[in-house]
Formats: structure tokens, C-alpha cells, sequence
């Protein structure tokens, strides 16, 4: 799994690498069993075998530790994107691969587990500092592979390159953001392509 970043679900007390990620291990089991809304940091306390106290001392509140998990479900939606946009060479595939493989793997992750959803919920509606770094991750993806098309002739240069980032970043909120991907799974296999097809003809040069 790839790792996140440090400024999400600040520790507190010594730095233990391996404590906070049994934590955080134990942690997602028991939400995706009896939901993250329910569970207290005395529940996972009992159930991880550590006092309420030691707890604390990696993370400063349950929203902590579901900062820490669904900042692990974005690295890998993350890890898919990048990994699928590297095996592309021109720039209109890349763009078509966004679209694809970001819809797929947050469905994947998102919906394979009911219960966890509401972690992703809540960070979707709360603007976890999880999802504002992604968010911007993501628009940075699409800026580098604007640029790309931009130097290669694929993509037109008029629009203001800011506009054009944000206008397809806006595009895409419904296959990255939980909430609002959960009304659209019926057409999650033929939406994204679409999509992609009319952004790429507006990139026309």
C-alpha cells in the first residue's frame, strides 16, 4: 500500500510505526463490522487489547484514524491512476485513462465495503485534510498532462491553462467524490468514456 502522507492523522507522543499502523489495521476491521459512525475510541481500545490512553498517544481522535485509513484508500486509487497514466505515451490517452481507471478503482474501494463507505462519506463532506491532498494530487495529474498535450499540438492553448484544469477537475467530482458516485453506478462503465470523449473534443486544437 503506498504511504501516506505525514501531515495526515498527526501522532502524538513517540513516533512508533508499527503501533500506530496495528492501530490503524485494527481499526478498519472493526469499522467495516459494526460501522464508523457507532465505534468509539473505547471500542477499538477493547478490542485492540490497548488502553483508551496509549491510544491517544498516536492519534488524537477517532477522526485520526479514519483520516489515516481513508488517506490509505486514496493512495491506492492514487497509485492506479499514476500507474495507468505512465503506461500511456500520448497525452489524449492519458486524459482517457484518468476518467477510466479513477472511476474504477473508487467504486472498487469505496463500495467493496458498505460500512467503510461511511468513513468515505464523512471525509467527503467534512473536507478531511485526506481528501483536500488528493484533491489536489488529482489536479495536479491533470495539469502536467494538459501541459504535455499543450507542447505537443495534441490539445489547444487559447483557454486559460487554470480554467481548463479546474473545468475538467469539475467534470470528474462525480467518479472521485463518494457521495455523489453512488448515484451514478448504473452508468459508471459507459460515463467516464463519454465524458472523456466530449472533454477530449473540446481540447481540440
Amino acid at each position: 500500500m503506498t504511504q501516506t502522507s505525514s501531515s495526515t492523522a498527526p501522532a502524538r507522543g513517540p513516533v512508533d510505526h508499527d503501533v500506530r499502523d496495528q492501530i490503524v489495521a485494527a481499526a478498519t476491521e472493526h469499522f467495516s463490522r459494526y460501522g464508523y459512525s457507532k465505534t468509539t475510541v473505547s471500542d477499538l481500545a477493547k478490542a485492540i487489547g490497548f488502553s483508551k490512553a496509549y491510544i491517544y498517544k498516536f492519534f488524537e481522535s477517532k477522526q485520526a484514524i479514519g483520516e489515516m485509513i481513508c488517506a490509505n484508500c486514496l493512495a491506492e486509487i492514487e497509485a492506479d491512476v499514476c500507474q495507468a497514466v505512465s503506461e500511456a505515451t500520448l497525452p489524449p490517452d492519458k486524459l482517457r485513462r484518468i476518467f477510466k481507471v479513477i472511476t474504477e478503482a473508487s467504486l472498487r474501494l469505496f463500495f467493496q465495503d458498505r460500512k467503510l463507505f461511511e468513513i468515505a462519506a464523512s471525509a467527503a463532506t467534512e473536507d478531511w485534510q485526506a481528501v483536500v491532498e488528493y484533491d489536489a494530487r488529482m489536479r495536479q495529474l491533470l495539469l502536467d498532462v494538459l501541459q504535455e498535450g499543450r507542447q505537443s499540438g495534441d490539445f489547444e492553448r487559447k483557454t486559460p491553462l487554470d480554467e481548463t484544469v479546474t473545468s475538467i477537475h469539475l467534470v470528474m467530482r462525480p467518479f472521485r467524490n463518494p457521495l455523489l458516485l453512488q448515484h451514478s453506478m448504473e452508468g459508471s462503465e459507459e460515463a467516464p468514456a463519454l465524458l472523456a470523449s466530449l472533454v477530449l473534443r473540446s481540447l481540440s486544437p
